[in-house]
């Protein structure tokens, strides 16, 4: 395993981001909540990226470089506000 935060914070951070993001966003796509087949779609594409990189730079990767995707950190956060826009939002103008 590579995460290790005393060797690389940043690196392990970035690997549990990931992580933490890749399942919210197959939880988002799993639930649906009012969004369109292809919010859902996206979340679901997303959510298995982020998560099958943070497993390849979490378990696989033997060092060298690696990418850090900033639309890493702003993606789930749009997609978890669109998420509960389209779950209550519905709610509110039925």
């Amino acid at each position: 395993m590579n995460i290790d935060f005393s060797a690389d914070a940043t690196f392990s951070w970035y690997v549990v981001f990931l992580l933490v993001s890749g399942i919210a966003m197959l939880v988002m796509a799993a639930i649906g909540g009012g969004q369109s087949a292809g919010e859902r779609l996206l979340n679901l594409a997303f959510g298995v990226g982020f998560l099958g990189y943070a497993v390849y730079l979490g378990f696989i990767f033997e060092g060298g470089e690696y990418f850090m995707f900033f639309y890493a950190f702003i993606l789930p956060v749009l997609m978890l506000f669109r998420f509960v826009k389209a779950m209550f939002g519905e709610r509110q103008s039925a």
